[in-house]
């Protein structure tokens, strides 16, 4: 028996994940009264049940019963019931704009703002994320990343630690990204935008990447960087952080930066324990700039 409660912050995905969990072959109950789950996990523990893997859907929608969420995966664990608690989480900023699209109102925001029922929703559940198996940070992923991830432990049972790194491309001319860890400058590398030939084409192009990494410059500064990634991934891991995102940058992030980060993408994405994904922010700017 395989049980899994699906929590975390309102808006951060949890119906969705619950969702595909069902399309996994999970037996799936959301917003079940809290009062209720020593007698639903006692009941899954019964010989008669034929069901093997089941999830359950718990949040601050069940109202006061929630407080008493904490002593109830208590006596859980002195009864020896074996569950795995997988926590969606996102940015505020990120949740505030969800609402906002969605126009629907948080549970404990009443008549106020959004973004003061989130403040008070994580208070509220912080130990549950303090217990949490898994944290999946949901900010920057898309839904079929998040079926990805999913897939990864509830299915294939891959190793897995609560890290999700974005690799994005940039522009310089266009700005820093504000939610950036890390940031590399690759504008000392051969500019593929002076060869008239490659100045139309983009990172993902193989004419452009061979340019770029042609020379040693190119060479070494990857393998630097591989080597800084893994001495930097292990320890971000063992703080306990969930989320990271490396950021490189070229003058319009079209050719140098777009190469490197699909090299270090593929890099990073070879290792099984962490979530990775590709962004190129600033890739199609040039081209819009130049049609105004």
């Amino acid at each position: 028996m395989r049980f899994v409660i699906v929590t975390g912050m309102s808006g951060a995905g949890k119906s969705t994940a619950l969702k595909m969990l069902e399309d996994m072959g999970y037996f799936c109950v959301d917003n079940l009264p809290i009062p209720l789950l020593p007698g639903f996990a006692n009941m899954l523990g019964t010989p008669k049940t034929h069901m093997k893997k089941v999830a359950l859907g718990l949040d601050v929608r069940s109202g006061q019963d929630f407080s008493g969420l904490e002593e109830s995966l208590k006596e859980l664990d002195e009864k020896g019931v074996g569950y795995e608690i997988l926590f969606l989480d996102a940015n505020d900023d990120v949740l505030v704009k969800r609402y906002k699209e969605t126009r629907r109102q948080h549970p404990l925001s009443g008549s106020g703002r959004v973004d003061t029922g989130i403040a008070k929703e994580r208070e509220r559940i912080a130990f549950l994320k303090m217990k949490a198996t898994y944290i999946l940070d949901t900010s920057k992923m898309l839904t079929r990343e998040l079926r990805l991830e999913l897939e990864k432990i509830f299915v294939e049972g891959q190793g897995f630690c609560n890290l999700f790194i974005t690799v994005m491309s940039f522009g310089f001319k266009y700005g820093i990204p504000q939610d950036a860890d890390l940031v590399f400058d690759v504008r000392f590398l051969p500019n593929p935008y002076y060869i008239e030939e490659l100045r139309e084409k983009t990172g993902n192009d193989a004419e452009v990447q061979d340019y770029v990494m042609e020379n040693d410059k190119g060479r070494i500064f990857l393998e630097k960087l591989k080597d800084l990634m893994e001495f930097l991934i292990p320890n971000y891991i063992l703080e306990g952080k969930n989320q990271l995102v490396i950021a490189i940058g070229c003058t319009g992030g079209k050719h140098r930066s777009v190469t490197l980060a699909n090299a270090l993408y593929h890099i990073l994405d070879a290792v099984e324990s962490y979530g990775v994904r590709i962004e190129h922010r600033d890739i199609g700017k040039d081209s819009i700039t130049k049609r105004k």
